[in-house]
């Protein structure tokens, strides 16, 4: 770690050189021209001008001066970042001028000369020598340094000169770490700028406190090789606790075998593969499963026997059940067809015994192969007698001699050889010992186990057999003298029995485990359980070893307790005003451990994060034998931004206005449209016969008459007064106009109201012309009239006359509107189909093309000589004749003159002034 520091142990330590060149140097707010050698920071070159070089600040486009401002918006700027520094291309403001996270060491001082930059990311195992003259500190990062044999120094502000530090000796770089991890990291993590611990590998957890999965110790070390499980963790011994069993069983879907390398599983002796598919998984026929979960044989002459008891089920041919041990077949007696009962060794042969196979100790016929029970030394399998070895196992198998069944017998449960030793015929099967188990057992005391007894452990040179624990230890592991547990209280430390446990370790279920690497002596296993630190984690708070205190104190290693700096001090390595580190004042500056007054030339503030001040870095007066510096233009102007102009308010007035004109323009084209097919759909409708109303329907009209309810006020647009009109025929003009047979009713009914010229009726029109109605003809509370009939002698003909003028009179008044409303439904009865859904047999004219108001109830039908009701309702001639009306005698006219006698008419009266 730290190569990049490498360069710099052979640099010279020279004062300042200043440059052969002028040279500008800013930070924001204010640049200087002079001769300077710093290289810290991003030079901003523009083809033409001087290049600048930028200190470690934020600039953006009201950043001071004028000569600052220009550079920075030119479309030509570049920028060439320093060790340390990046480069935003193209330059964007604000732009943000800022060291990476880390150190960036400079061979001489006030940031000048080769510069070596070193990261976050890097862990110092041992210490590193630094021979720079100044360095600058990232935001929110702190540097360790190792000043003199054992003096350690937590630097947390960049150092304009090294020389300047209140500290003797050579420097050493013990550490970088960012202070952005809350809570800090531990040994074994670095906390990086964006706040997480970096973990080293086998460490775990937010501040990579714990080993990860499969590690143990102090160092989280891996587990042993062939080890699935071991006894893991910060405080593990590494102790195998599962370990990696190859071709179990389980990888070939098998129960009781052995899995060979094409997935295929070699059964134990007695198994075969079961109804579930599970291969290994049910005993063969003559065998059965006993209590421990082993296949044995059946008893001779038993062919199938039950699991559990093995009593046998089926005996074999000449074989019957035993009476009393259910478990065995016996054989039938040899008799002759004399009936001679042959003895053992013989067999019936016809009328006489023959005498049995050497082979054989009892047999039903003369070969081998017709033996019962084998003879001594031999012993029954599938059928055959077989020979056994010293030790019990039968001939060319993996099954062992039981001198009771007289058969080669299975070993037990998971063995998959085994054997007798010494055997004789004497020797009885609890007697067998294994020698090889399945996969995943272990060999203990002649047994398969899936793990060793306590007090034993599986040896490390075989992994198979379990052997047991030295006397001193109660509990091992790997061999027989590495203790995990010791006999006579005893304490367990890193295999050996000891009375108390060593440094760095405590005492937990009679062993020493090793405490957690942050600390020095604990009393628990965690991180945050810490008793005493270890020299690169000095400051003890709540358990936790740190390595560092607040950037405000210092370690003081009397009390082993973090003191607060001086109150000149922004960071301090000891108390009192001399062991400043940096300042807290922006008006001064380090020296000699102190800080002093700046003295800043044309500013009264050093530079932020840097600890010097601008005119420190930059020489503004040329020496003997340099050139003079340059007059620069801008260099002392306060930026002048230009800004667009802004719009004047009659220039927004007029876009405003010019967007409604667009907008109506719009609306005014798209009604014309509409108007234009409507008034089409109407000229077809009526070339076809059909009339259909142009306006009356739709939102617009809805509209309208809203705005005529709001603006219309009941009885005063007309006043309700009792008035006598007299009625003249209408102009010809509004005749032709309206079509319109009676020009007494049309004069009445668009007789004007009093008020009709005021606002509210003008507004209503603009409505109307702006949605492209025709303008309204309404009469509004038309006066209630009287109209006088004259004497009761005058002629039949006046009668009629006036009677019809009262009529017409009475339907222009709005306050009848039920006779209205029955003569409409009168009329539009002509119309209606005969049947629901059935075409009328005339084109139906609404009447509501015309105001409800203008509309008259009696048109000319009132009048003595009139055309037919449906020729006056629909002003079409009738097509076919009009019916001839039977004549009633003595039944005059409506209006005849004998029907309005003097009595008669009398008293038909309703009352004075309502001639109906």
């Amino acid at each position: 770690m730290f190569a990049s520091l490498t360069a710099l142990l052979f640099l010279p330590i020279s004062t300042l050189a200043q440059s052969s060149s002028p040279t500008i140097l800013c930070i924001a707010g204010q640049c200087l021209s002079g001769y300077s050698n710093t290289t810290i920071g991003t030079t901003l070159t523009n083809p033409g001008s001087e290049n600048i070089l930028l200190l470690p600040a934020t600039y953006n486009t009201n950043t001071n001066p004028q000569l600052l401002h220009d550079a920075l918006t030119s479309s030509s700027a570049t920028l060439s970042p320093s060790a340390g520094f990046n480069a935003s291309k193209p330059i964007s403001l604000p732009l943000t001028v800022a060291l990476q996270p880390g150190v960036s060491f400079y061979a001489n001082r006030l940031y000048s000369g080769s510069a070596a930059f070193t990261p976050l990311a890097s862990k110092q195992n041992t210490s590193t020598a630094v021979t720079a003259s100044s360095f600058a500190v990232s935001s929110n990062a702190w540097v360790a340094l190792e000043a003199g044999a054992s003096n350690r120094v937590v630097i947390w502000n960049s150092v304009p000169d090294v020389a300047q530090l209140p500290i003797q000796g050579s420097l050493s770089l013990l550490d970088i770490q960012s202070s952005a991890c809350t809570p800090s990291c531990s040994t074994a993590g670095v906390c990086s700028a964006s706040g997480t611990c970096q973990c080293q590998t086998g460490f775990n957890g937010t501040s990579c406190e714990t080993c990860a999965s499969g590690f143990f110790g102090p160092t989280c070390q891996p587990c042993p090789a062939n080890c699935t499980t071991c006894d893991e963790g910060i405080t593990g011994t590494g102790r195998c606790l599962v370990p990696t069993v190859t071709n179990a069983p389980s990888t070939c879907n098998c129960k009781s075998g052995v899995c060979g390398v094409n997935g295929s599983c070699t059964c134990t002796p007695g198994f075969t593969t079961g109804s579930d598919g599970t291969q290994c998984s049910t005993c063969l026929p003559g065998f059965f499963l006993d209590s421990t979960g082993n296949c044995q044989v059946c008893q001779l002459g038993c062919t199938q026997c039950s699991d559990g008891t093995g009593q046998c089920t089926s005996c074999a041919s000449g074989f019957t059940q035993d009476s009393i041990d259910k478990t065995k077949c016996d054989p039938a007696p040899s008799v002759t067809t004399s009936n001679q009962v042959c003895p053992d060794g013989s067999f019936a042969n016809g009328a006489s015994c023959s005498v049995c196979s050497s082979a054989c100790q009892t047999c039903n016929g003369g070969t081998s192969n017709d033996c019962i029970i084998c003879a001594t030394g031999t012993f029954s399998n599938n059928g055959s007698c077989v020979s056994v070895n010293n030790v019990g196992v039968c001939s060319g198998t993996n099954l062992v001699a039981d001198n009771t069944k007289h058969e080669c017998d299975t070993c037990g449960p998971n063995c998959t050889k085994c054997q007798i030793p010494g055997f004789n015929g004497a020797s009885i099967a609890s007697q067998k010992q294994c020698t090889g188990c399945l996969p995943g057992f272990f060999l203990s005391n002649g047994t398969c186990v899936s793990s060793c007894p306590s007090g034993t452990t599986v040896s490390s040179q075989d992994n198979l057999t379990c052997i047991a624990c030295d006397a001193s230890c109660t509990s091992c592991s790997g061999s027989s003298t590495f203790c995990l547990t010791c006999a006579n209280n005893q304490l367990a430390s890193k295999g050996q029995c000891v009375s108390t446990c060593p440094s760095a370790t405590f005492s937990s279920a009679g062993a020493c485990l090793s405490c957690h690497p942050d600390c020095s002596s604990c009393n628990g296993g965690s991180f945050n359980q810490c008793t005493s630190c270890p020299a690169d984690r000095p400051v003890l708070i709540n358990g936790r070893c740190l390595p560092t205190c607040a950037s405000t104190q210092f370690f003081d290693a009397t009390t082993g307790q973090c003191q607060s700096c001086d109150s000149s001090c922004e960071s301090c390595s000891a108390a009192g005003p001399s062991s400043c580190l940096s300042c807290a004042s922006a008006t001064q500056k380090l020296q000699a451990g102190t800080c002093v007054a700046a003295n800043c030339l044309s500013t009264s503030n050093v530079v932020a994060g840097l600890g010097a001040c601008l005119s420190d870095l930059v020489v503004t007066t040329a020496a003997a034998g340099q050139a003079p510096i340059p007059t620069v233009s801008g260099i002392n102007s306060t930026t002048v931004v230009n800004r667009g102009r802004g719009l004047q308010w009659w220039e927004i007035l007029l876009m405003a206005l010019g967007c409604a004109f667009i907008f109506l323009a719009v609306i005014w084209c798209f009604r014309r449209r509409q108007q234009k097919k409507r008034q089409a759909k109407y000229n077809a409708n009526m070339k076809a016969g059909i009339y259909t109303p142009t306006y009356g329907r739709g939102w617009r009209w809805k509209l309208v008459h809203w705005v005529r309810s709001l603006f219309t006020r009941k009885g005063k647009l007309a006043p309700t007064t009792t008035t006598t009109t007299e009625y003249s025929p209408a102009p010809a003009s509004f005749l032709a106009m309206h079509d319109d047979p009676d020009p007494t009713y049309r004069s009445a009914a668009r007789a004007p109201a009093d008020n009709f010229g005021g606002w509210r009726w003008k507004l209503i029109r603009w409505g109307e012309k702006f949605f492209g109605h025709p303008p309204s003809q309404r009469v509004p509370a038309a006066p209630r009239t009287i109209v006088h009939l004259g004497p009761l002698n005058d002629s039949d003909m006046d009668v009629a006359r006036k009677l019809r003028a009262a009529e017409e009179a009475h339907a222009s008044v709005p306050a009848r509107p039920a006779r209205d409303v029955d003569m409409v439904r009168l009329i539009e009865s002509y119309n209606r189909p005969l049947t629901p859904g059935a075409p009328g047999r005339y084109a139906q004219v609404p009447l509501h093309d015309v105001d409800a108001e203008e509309r008259s109830l009696s048109d000319g039908g009132s009048r003595m000589s009139a055309q037919s009701l449906y020729s006056q309702m629909t002003r079409a001639p009738r097509r076919v004749p009009d019916p001839r009306q039977p004549v009633k005698k003595d039944l005059g006219s409506r209006f005849d003159a004998s029907a309005f006698s003097a009595p008669d008419y009398k008293g038909t009266r309703r009352g004075a002034g309502d001639p109906f």
